[in-house]
């Protein structure tokens, strides 16, 4: 178990924090091209979605600000009751969740929608760096490596009753490496894997899943069918070309994709900004990425270092999942693109863990991934 000393002695990663904001404010003028013609037809209001993501923006910073600030032995002591308090609402969503295409995943709190399983991305990062810090030195056994796995395999087994399969995918991967940086041993690693491929056989054996595989593997087949979004997504990308049709010329986002703010916003992207300007963007989150993980990498404690290093394979693992889905490359998940598509929740979350990743950087000291390698 680390230290609890909090050696704040420097300022937050100003890179870190100019990046998240530079994407975050790109993301307004991605998502209001993508959102103006449905909010209009839907709301009578072409700005619908822009203010409201503009709200949740507004308590992402606050939520930012707090994580950044909060001395980070208190973070520590409220990763167990996040983690209870996100099964609390995971539970509350099936119970009273509101329905929407035969999915419960969304809590009404007041006129906002509120999506618990996006909580749950954060809370088992939470979770996983609180005991993987104190029980370490267990995690080569049996007894201490099943702990985590019980931990995670619950929140995994509530989201997928809400059916969805795209979020519990991303948490187990982001667990699996965690818990595989921390120490665990190769061959119970290896258990676990070869543990999952039952779940994801009688996962797909449920009737709109399966049917999801064979759009994502032939989406001509069934181009009118579950294969329309991904076929009318690749067309976007490619009318795009090199440099693009130019800002808010898409012509795939008048009423050809369906619900374009949110999941699906990549190919809108696309087809205004061209092969050109997907590659800056992807790029962009890659330095994302890399900005938390050298935060990390230059982490004092074990907890400090697994919750960096959890966002960032949390932000990364959402970006690849989210592309490879709008490519073609895997099935249609619903996973959202950080910081452009439209989603309170997710934008909530994924600035107050760069909060996080920030107060973590603000620590001086030899930094514990660094010493392990030597």
């Amino acid at each position: 178990m680390t230290s609890r000393a909090e050696n704040a002695t420097r300022p937050v990663d100003m890179t870190l924090l100019a990046w998240t904001i530079g994407l975050t404010l790109f993301g307004w003028l991605v998502l209001y091209s993508a959102s103006a013609l449905v909010g209009d037809s839907r709301y009578g209001d072409q700005y619908f979605f822009l203010k409201r993501q503009m709200i949740w923006t507004a308590l992402g910073m606050i939520g930012m600000g707090a994580a950044a600030l909060t001395p980070l032995s208190w973070v520590q002591r409220l990763a167990r009751p996040a983690w209870a308090g996100t099964i609390v609402l995971l539970v509350l969503v099936l119970v009273l969740g509101h329905e929407v295409g035969g999915a419960k995943r969304w809590l009404r709190v007041g006129g906002l929608g509120v999506q618990p399983s996006e909580f749950a991305k954060l809370a088992v990062v939470l979770v996983l760096a609180d005991y993987l810090d104190r029980k370490q030195s267990r995690l080569t056994r049996w007894a201490g490596f099943l702990p985590p796995l019980i931990l995670t395999g619950v929140v995994l087994g509530l989201i997928l009753l809400e059916r969805d399969l795209g979020t519990p995918f991303l948490i187990g991967c982001v667990a699996f490496c965690l818990i595989a940086l921390a120490g665990a041993k190769g061959g119970h690693l290896m258990a676990v894997g070869l543990s999952v491929l039952p779940g994801l056989i009688l996962a797909l054996s449920v009737p709109y899943r399966r049917q999801r595989l064979l759009a994502f593997l032939d989406p001509w087949k069934e181009s009118q069918g579950v294969g329309y979004q991904l076929v009318q997504s690749l067309m976007a990308l490619g009318s795009g070309g090199f440099w693009g049709k130019g800002s808010g010329e898409s012509t795939i986002k008048m009423y050809y994709m369906p619900e374009s703010q949110t999941d699906f916003i990549f190919p809108i992207f696309g087809e205004e900004f061209g092969f050109l300007g997907t590659s800056l963007l992807t790029s962009a989150y890659f330095v994302l990425t890399y900005l938390c993980f050298r935060v990390a990498f230059r982490a004092t404690h074990w907890f400090h270092a697994l919750l960096a290093a959890g966002v960032a394979l949390t932000i990364g693992g959402q970006v690849l999942l989210n592309l490879g889905v709008v490519t073609g490359l895997l099935p249609t998940k619903g996973i959202p693109l950080p910081f452009l598509s439209f989603g309170g929740s997710s934008l909530l979350v994924l600035m107050t863990s760069i909060g996080l990743v920030l107060n973590v950087s603000r620590h001086r000291g030899a930094p514990v991934l660094a010493a392990r390698g030597r």
